[in-house]
């Protein structure tokens, strides 16, 4: 999911959705991130299309320890509860619960 989408799944407007995650969703967005980091090391990618293909490669290491993962769980990992437990009253305003 995108960034945006996924704040939409966890119902987060303008909150930080890093910090709405499980552990388990940091873990694998860091998964993603350093081993798209190391790529980027090791491959030096030019332009847009280059980095786009080794940001794909990162994120597909994280797709595939998240799809292993859920096959032992046999459930997803994915949660659209929100740590900080919250709810919109209106548009605007947060209610903590």
């Amino acid at each position: 999911m995108k960034a945006s989408e996924y704040k939409e799944f966890k119902g987060i407007r303008k909150e930080s959705l890093r910090d709405n995650m499980t552990d388990l969703e940091v873990a694998l967005t860091d998964l993603g991130e350093i081993a798209t980091r190391e790529l980027v090391k090791e491959h030096r990618p030019h332009g847009l299309e280059e980095n786009k293909k080794i940001a794909n490669l990162g994120g597909h290491s994280a797709k595939v320890a998240r799809d292993d993962i859920e096959k032992n769980l046999g459930k997803t990992i994915l949660s659209n509860e929100n740590s900080l437990n919250y709810k919109y009253k209106d548009n605007d305003k947060l209610e903590i619960k």
